[in-house]
């Protein structure tokens, strides 16, 4: 067995190697220290040609080696990274930039230390976008070469207390792409404009029944006026859409001028709603809320929970298509060009507030929303291309722009029509004067004592400003409402309207609104009973009251109505295909299938009046009449026959749902009297001989009684809702 001693000069080879690698790692370790001094003088000259290499090696060097190499031997805690020049963005073609440094020590970034005790070098510099150079006086030279973006990297050291401070700033040289541009812009007011009619569908359909009944209480009542104009313009956000249906109801005869002049100042109000949605501020969720949006129309099967997200997709839309113009104009606002028009708008001046006015007028006859210039001039005044003065003037002036819509309206109208929306111009001109007059001394300084201009409450202060002028236009008008509308019926004289002529109530644009569209063919639905009841009328002054002769112009007039529900008829059935090619919610749908079996029912009952006319004219050519218990039986059946037809109407004017069975019980007894009058007659001609063609002409004037009572009968199941 091998001793002890044996076994430990067995492994003495093993030993001696682990001695002189201990040895040799020592020596290798102090070979290093000697050399780390040179080598550190070395580092930041490579630093200089290699880019990012600087960032790399400060990450992989000890602590204490990091410091050596920033000061040559001081503490990671006298090295700091900081962001002491901004980023530079320069438009291809520009001249070269100088950086004049010394600026950097004014504002002491060293906590106190001396400027002279500093100095500066470069670690970092472009190889292509730009030759930068740095010259004994600290200032900065950068010669730009072509477009792209690359990193400057300085260094400054205290020469004193050997303290560096690295920073890194961004040099971008570019070439604006118009066709992207113009693209963002326009890409971005169409997803405004389209969200702006979604939400308003949306509304207009979640709050119909409501905005309906709205419109109904409108009186002469100028206060109760100016307050629906302001909620119904809320509702379908958009004040050219309620000056429309406005200029629409005004022609059709269902509202005053009185009262449509405090509907439009109302509208003026509500529109201004606009902007303080703007105020929320929300544009980074636009998108998301235009997905949910999105996912809550296609796929709800309600028709209000359809509707409520069509709102909400439209009022993500409003926030990214807002988004979009911004960034648009964030990019051009840059351009020399730009930045020099946009200059001349400075509203410091009676005559530049007025060019600035002016301005956003224009802007918005063009666009033909002042919603969307809104928008635009929010979205201007953020990213600094126009004062807070400018965006001002500019939103009182877009005031102006958006009646261009209700003079568009109003051409081919009645003299009332004209009047209103010679009044909305005249509104908002006369608001536009005096503000613009008080604008620099009082108004402007009001609103900023008031709100802060500065950026983060630019978007409240422009609402404001907004608000304020159509809120203190409307308290100034709303006390010369009736003195107005005298001044405008003196201004626009009347004017005679053929009564055969063409339709012109059902106006085409607000086919994009159903709730007003349907409104306004119930409203020709109504024209038409009325025209029967004058043709009922009319009959019973010609035929019962005259039996002598038959007046050929009270019976002309007859045939005239009859010719002008023909006309009305056609043009119902035309406007609701339009209308039904749209998308429309059901219910409205269900209305105006209603309204088209009514007014096919009236135009029916027209036609069956004037055969009873005809009947009788024929009797006069041939030297017949009838006898002249015929004549009352006939006259007192005409009587309850009228009575009927205005019974119906009034109920389907004023959408009584109970009317169907008063009409019924009316109604039977109208058949019965018919009845009794047939076999009364029946008994006469057995009795005493009378003429053939008088006795077919009786018959069938019963027969054309019991058809009127069947067509109107049928417009109260309508009414009712029955199939």
């Amino acid at each position: 067995m091998p001793s002890k001693r044996s076994r430990v000069l067995r492994h003495r080879p093993v030993l001696w190697t682990l001695c002189l690698a201990v040895v040799g790692a020592s020596l290798l370790t102090k070979h290093v220290e000697g050399e780390s001094d040179s080598l550190r003088e070395e580092l930041p000259a490579q630093l200089q040609t290699v880019r990012g290499e600087f960032l790399v090696l400060s990450a992989a060097v000890p602590d204490q080696a990091e410091g050596s190499i920033a000061n040559g031997g001081a503490t990671n805690s006298q090295r700091a990274v900081k962001k002491l020049l901004p980023d530079l963005k320069i438009l291809e073609g520009s001249p070269d930039t100088i950086l004049d440094l010394t600026k950097v020590f004014a504002d002491d970034p060293f906590n106190g230390t001396a400027a002279a005790d500093w100095t500066a070098e470069l670690i970092e510099t472009p190889s292509s976008v730009a030759e930068v150079t740095l010259d004994e006086e600290h200032r900065l030279l950068l010669s730009w070469q072509k477009a792209g973006e690359e990193d400057v990297a300085i260094r400054f050291r205290n020469l004193v207390s050997a303290e560096v401070i690295d920073t890194r700033f961004r040099v971008q040289v570019w070439v604006p792409d118009w066709t992207k541009l113009a693209f963002t812009v326009i890409g971005g007011l169409g997803i405004f404009l389209f969200g702006m009619k979604n939400m308003s569908e949306g509304m207009q359909t979640v709050f119909g029944s409501g905005l309906r009944q709205m419109i109904s209480l409108v009186t002469a009542n100028r206060f109760l006026a100016v307050g629906i104009g302001a909620a119904v313009t809320m509702v379908v956000q958009s004040s050219s859409i309620t000056t429309v249906m406005v200029v629409g109801f005004v022609n059709s005869g269902f509202m005053t001028l009185l009262q449509a002049v405090g509907v439009v100042m109302g509208a003026n109000i509500g529109t201004t709603i606009t902007g303080w949605i703007l105020v929320l501020k929300i544009g980074r969720f636009g998108l998301p809320l235009l997905g949910l949006g999105a996912f809550g129309f296609l796929f709800s099967r309600g028709d209000r929970i359809r509707y409520l997200s069509s709102a909400l997709m439209g009022l993500g839309m409003i926030f990214f298509g807002l988004e979009l113009m911004k960034e648009g104009f964030g990019t051009i606002k840059d351009l020399p060009a730009f930045e020099s028009w946009f200059a001349r708008f400075t509203a410091d001046s009676y005559s530049n507030v007025l060019k600035c006015a002016l301005a956003g007028c224009i802007l918005t006859a063009i666009v033909q929303s002042s919603s969307a210039t809104l928008g635009i001039t929010i979205g201007l005044a953020e990213i600094g291309v126009i004062p807070f003065e400018s965006a001002a003037a500019l939103v009182i002036g877009e005031n102006l722009g958006t009646t261009v819509t209700a003079i568009l309206a109003a051409l081919g109208t009645n003299t009332n029509a004209r009047r209103t929306a010679l009044f909305h111009v005249v509104f908002n001109a006369v608001g536009v004067l005096w503000i613009t007059a008080i604008f620099v001394p009082i108004y402007c300084p009001l609103l900023k004592s008031l709100f802060d201009t500065s950026p983060d409450g630019l978007r409240k202060a422009i609402a404001f400003a907004h608000t304020g002028f159509n809120l203190t236009n409307t308290l100034l008008f709303i006390w010369f409402v009736p003195h107005v509308a005298h001044w405008l019926e003196r201004i626009v004289p009347d004017r005679a309207v053929p009564s055969q002529s063409q339709l012109s109530n059902l106006d085409v644009r607000v086919l994009d609104t159903p709730l007003i569209a349907i409104e306004q063919s119930r409203l020709e639905v109504c024209r038409m009973a009325s025209f029967c009841r004058d043709m009922t009328d009319l009959m019973r002054e010609c035929i019962y009251d005259r039996r002598q002769h038959l007046d050929e112009k009270l019976v002309q007039e007859v045939f005239d109505r009859e010719a002008v529900l023909d006309t009305m008829q056609d043009e119902i059935v035309a406007y609701m295909t339009n209308l039904f090619a749209g998308n429309v919610p059901h219910h409205i749908i269900d209305e105006g299938r209603r309204q088209l079996r009514i007014a096919d029912e009236y135009e029916s009952v027209s036609d069956y009046l004037v055969t009873i006319v005809k009947s009788h004219l024929k009797l006069r050519r041939g030297s017949l009449e009838f006898g002249t218990q015929e004549m009352e039986e006939l006259a007192s059946l005409h009587q309850a026959a009228s009575e009927y037809v205005e019974l119906v109407s009034q109920g389907m004017e004023k959408k009584q749902a109970d009317i169907l069975p008063i009409a019924k019980s009316h109604g039977s007894r109208l058949i019965s009297r018919i009845k009794e009058l047939r076999n009364q007659f029946l008994e006469r001609m057995a009795r005493d001989p009378y003429p053939p063609q008088a006795s077919v002409a009786f018959t069938a004037q019963l027969n054309a009684y019991r058809r009127v009572h069947d067509h109107v009968l049928n417009v109260a199941e309508a009414v009712a809702g029955e199939k």
